[in-house]
């Protein structure tokens, strides 16, 4: 039960988040600026405005255990150049930082999903 609870608090509040990236698609000055300061090209911003809040749907579906896989992978190469990205441009450890700790999250969802979520391995010969 504990393990259910934790699969769907953790994988509930990163899906919220990556659907907050749709704000992303706004152009609001924030993060407009936002990612002009770290250098990065506009069409990333919505690139990522997109894709984000995909995986955090894919993340909730049920089935599309290989989907999931990939939203996992790419949620967490996402977060972790956010991070790293925050860092290097001068940003202070509390906004550098929310990208890892959702990583944590993330981590406690991908370790404690149901095996219905998972991809079925094939038995070897």
């Amino acid at each position: 039960m504990s393990r259910t609870i934790a699969y769907w608090g953790s994988t509930g509040v990163v899906s919220v988040m990556l659907m907050m990236s749709l704000m992303y698609l706004t152009g609001s000055e924030q993060v407009v600026a936002g990612f002009a300061k770290a250098g990065y090209p506009q069409h990333l911003r919505v690139v990522l405005g997109i894709a984000k809040p995909l995986a955090g749907v894919v993340l909730l579906a049920p089935g599309l255990a290989l989907v999931k896989e990939w939203a996992y992978a790419c949620v967490t190469f996402t977060w972790l150049m956010a991070s790293l990205s925050a860092n290097l441009s001068g940003e202070p450890p509390q906004v550098w930082m929310m990208p890892i700790a959702l990583l944590a999250l993330l981590a406690v969802s991908y370790v404690t999903r149901p095996a219905s979520r998972r991809i079925r391995m094939l038995a070897s010969a």
